[in-house]
């Protein structure tokens, strides 16, 4: 995690971090990242939604498209990485 944590990158969390309007973190995402990055970002959060709900791989791979490299990357990150998608779960269903 060391290694993450730059300059640069406390400036890009600082932004996202105080952006609150959607349409905004939209051109911003469109400025930064290609719509294939955006979208494969996407795509593993709803991996993980389905990992957390217990549904298997070949169903999550039918779901969203993923490979099952994909899928079992974002299942090692969701069981054994640094609490990220577990948090970004929690949030999720808060607003639900």
């Amino acid at each position: 995690m060391s290694n993450l944590r730059t300059p640069e990158v406390e400036n890009l969390l600082e932004v996202l971090s105080a952006m609150t309007d959607k349409d905004e973190l939209y051109a911003l995402f469109e400025d930064l990242f290609t719509i294939r990055e955006i979208k494969e970002t996407s795509q593993r959060l709803s991996v993980a939604r389905l990992l957390d709900a217990g549904n298997p791989y070949t169903a999550i791979a039918e779901a969203t498209g993923a490979s099952a490299t994909t899928i079992a990357r974002v299942s090692k990150a969701l069981n054994y990485g640094s609490g990220g998608y577990r948090h970004a779960l929690d949030v999720l269903a808060s607003h639900e």
